[in-house]
């Protein structure tokens, strides 16, 4: 495809995506007066921030002109400096004249006399200057361009077009015997190139999105085949166990001789039976086995058909990332390597955003100037690389820059004057953690706004599409050296492999390409650090986590030595205990149905199991960010909210355990040595919380708990009890005296005490 065909197609799939973003603008400035006008300004900003950086990459500069120019009065309405009615009224307006210029693209480069108008009178809104209408400026005479190495180009599909391309094999092409005509000879070579050439067709993607729906299907339907065919041998042979035992006893029995050859003749019928069953449960057995190779092929092979070159939203980076150089009087080689690695087409437009974001940051925030780099002894021209590798089902994208990297402590001061974090918090957090600030919703080291800059709606936005797509994002960063980040991907959404594992009875899942390892966790592997339960995994402390209480579900494991799931996401790393293993395979993912797991934490989907079982698929990202806030405590509890605690237990080594937990939370410890001293002592001091053993001398746990929630003064005060007991009826006589909660010593870390803590107070 040549170049002004593909700037036609990339030109008419910006209509398209762009008159479903406007309609969304729209709405989200009808919400600016309503009780969820802050959501409803992060999603505006969001969608004319991307608007923006899609129209200037295809050359559309009055279209980012009006979106940027409304992100002005967004943020003077934002800022209280422009009132929300005079603020909704005129960027509706601006919508309006949008929406003329996305319809009729022949004005959207120079800009027409009511989009002049419209960025006038926004600007006018929001305080700001005026911007420069384009085109008035004379245009000056632009420099040679580089020798580009040309590449093929796939036909572009840039989000959830309505077909796409999927390659057919090119049929054999028989000889023909010689024509009759000298104008069948003139068609037939022109017949024969058509014929070998087209080797692609135009699928309606509702069409391919059904067949992945029911190759997944199928395969959970040939599972349960192999299920029932599994069921039926058994059945035969508790057949053939019968008979066996039937001619046993009759070998027993004194029976007349004519009834004995009718015995002989059932045995001669019993065994040929048996033969024929042997051989039916073959024939079914490799039947079976061969459609379920056939349909995993298939769900291969609509899989493949899914699948969009990356080139399709690639192609367009040089050109934009050249002209947002050129507004920062930058210089920047753009590298790309191996864009023809597909990708999911339904994750394409979620891609292009994310990677949208990154190279203007890279341009505006990571490379210097030319004199500073001259000076810094770079060369003038900085450099910018996309790399593209597949690792199994996953797909890495990195994107790196050869500029200032980024500076921990900078991030850490930023941090704190925005008031996004303390002073502490920002002492306590490690050099990878400073630098993953960038990540914070709002967070943004520009001080002055800027045509490029992202105005905080940037890398959060890149990491939370990553995420939804079950991905990861990493950043590595070198003070002078530059910075990379990494997206981590599903190459596919058709189907996925998972990891199933069981809590009591329900199968849940985990994507495999997020499962590093499986493990017993042995107790001598078992530390604490800090007041955080870990195990040691490959030589590296590793955090230990109750899935179970995690996700919000009872009990917990009861093993000496629990099984795990170790875990990754980016740079983290846990253990996951688990009640067991049921196994590994590839299911089609389907989004949650009802009102039930609809938007619950931590879940992504869901996923039929031959058994007739629905399987959970679980979350990693938003799994591994709550182990991250419970592993680091104190941050979590500023000095506002410190808690006065009275740990009770006459034994001195199960205190100093139970006591550094408590501390490592951020709270304030007592101790007692038993109910009776606990009792004196809620007599003459205030506390905020109460925890408990059971078995004590003098008074015991429950004795205590009845005695507190009989005591008006001190019945509001949360009682916890911390016991080895572990059955239920223990647990129910802990509930029964008025205990609040009720934890096991065995199983207890800083996270589940964190959540009870945090539940009852």
């Amino acid at each position: 495809m040549d170049t002004e065909a593909l700037k036609k197609s990339l030109l008419k799939k910006f209509q398209e995506v762009t008159a479903d973003r406007l309609q969304k603008i729209q709405l989200g400035v009808l919400d600016l007066e309503k009780e969820t006008a802050d959501q409803a300004a992060d999603d505006v900003a969001r969608e004319l921030h991307t608007m923006k950086g899609e129209a200037r990459m295809l050359g559309l500069a009055a279209i980012g002109q009006l979106a940027h120019a409304a992100e002005d009065v967004l943020r003077a309405e934002r800022e209280g400096r422009t009132a929300t009615e005079i603020a909704t009224d005129v960027m509706l307006r601006a919508c309006d004249v949008l929406s003329d210029l996305i319809e009729d693209l022949s004005g959207a480069n120079t800009g027409t006399p009511a989009s002049e108008d419209m960025v006038r009178a926004l600007a006018e809104v929001s305080g700001q200057a005026a911007p420069a209408i384009p085109g008035a400026k004379p245009p000056t005479p632009a420099p040679a361009p580089a020798p580009v190495v040309a590449a093929p180009v796939q036909a572009p599909v840039v989000r959830a077009p309505p077909v796409v391309e999927a390659p057919v094999a090119a049929a054999p092409v028989a000889h023909a015997p010689a024509p009759a005509s000298g104008r069948a000879e003139e068609e037939a070579p022109s017949a024969a190139k058509s014929a070998i050439a087209d080797r692609t067709i135009r699928v309606n993607v509702e069409v391919l999105d059904s067949l992945g729906l029911l190759a997944g299907d199928l395969l959970v339907e040939s599972a349960r085949g192999r299920l029932r065919s599994s069921e039926t041998e058994e059945l035969f042979e508790r057949f053939s166990r019968m008979g066996d035992r039937f001619l046993r006893l009759a070998e027993a029995l004194d029976i007349p001789l004519e009834v004995r050859a009718q015995l002989d003749r059932v045995e001669s019928d019993l065994h040929m039976l048996r033969d024929d069953a042997f051989r039916f449960v073959r024939r079914n057995d490799d039947g079976i086995n061969t459609l379920h190779g056939n349909l995993s092929k298939m769900a291969d092979h609509v899989a493949e058909a899914r699948l969009v070159p990356l080139s399709t939203v690639f192609d367009a980076f040089p050109r934009a990332v050249r002209d947002m150089a050129r507004t920062q009087t930058k210089e920047v080689d753009l590298l790309i390597e191996n864009a023809d690695i597909g990708v999911d087409r339904s994750m394409l437009g979620d891609v292009r955003d994310a990677l949208v974001h990154l190279l203007r940051n890279s341009v505006d925030h990571g490379l210097e100037s030319p004199d500073t780099r001259q000076a810094l002894g770079k060369p003038q021209t900085g450099r910018i690389r996309i790399r593209v590798r597949v690792d199994g089902d996953m797909l890495h994208i990195e994107v790196e820059d050869d500029g200032r990297g980024i500076d921990p402590e900078r991030l850490r001061q930023v941090a704190i004057n925005k008031r996004l974090i303390t002073a502490v918090q920002a002492a306590s957090l490690s050099e990878r953690e400073a630098i993953e600030l960038i990540f914070r919703p709002g967070f943004s080291t520009r001080e002055q706004v800027s045509e490029l800059s992202g105005r905080g709606v940037g890398m959060d936005v890149v990491k939370r599409k990553v995420e939804t797509l079950g991905g990861s994002v990493g950043v590595n960063s070198r003070i002078g050296r530059g910075t990379t980040i990494t997206l981590r991907l599903p190459q596919s959404l058709a189907l996925m492999k998972v990891l199933l594992v069981r809590l009591g009875d329900d199968v849940y899942g985990m994507p495999a390409a997020d499962v590093e390892a499986v493990m017993r966790v042995k107790p001598e592997d078992r530390l604490e650090i800090f007041g955080t339960l870990a195990v040691r995994h490959r030589g590296k402390p590793t955090a230990l986590v109750a899935l179970g209480p995690l996700l919000g579900l009872n009990g917990g494991n009861r093993f000496d030595k629990p099984p795990a799931v170790v875990v990754r996401h980016g740079e983290d790393h846990a253990a996951l205990v688990v009640d067991g293993f049921v196994d590994e395979r590839e299911v089609a993912v389907k989004p949650c149905g009802g009102e039930f797991l609809k938007g619950a934490p931590f879940i992504a989907g869901t996923a039929a199991l031959e058994d007739g079982r629905i399987a959970v698929l679980l979350h990693v990202p938003d799994i591994m960010t709550e182990v991250r806030r419970m592993a680091r405590p104190v941050t979590q509890a500023p000095a506002a909210k410190r808690l006065r605690v009275l740990l009770v237990d006459d034994s001195p080594i199960a205190r100093a355990t139970e006591g550094a937990l408590v501390k490592a939370l951020g709270h304030m410890v007592e101790e007692a040595q038993d109910g009776e001293e606990a009792y004196g002592k809620v007599q003459n001091n205030s506390y905020d919380l109460i925890l408990t053993d059971v078995q004590m001398p003098k008074m015991d746990g429950f004795s205590l708990a009845r005695r507190l929630k009989s005591t008006p003064a001190v019945a509001r005060i949360p009682v916890i009890i911390l016991s080895s007991l572990a059955s239920p009826e223990d647990k129910r006589r802990g509930l029964d005296a008025g205990a609040d909660a009720y934890l096991v010593k065995g199983e207890l870390g800083v996270e589940v005490l964190a959540q009870a803590i945090d539940r009852l107070t």
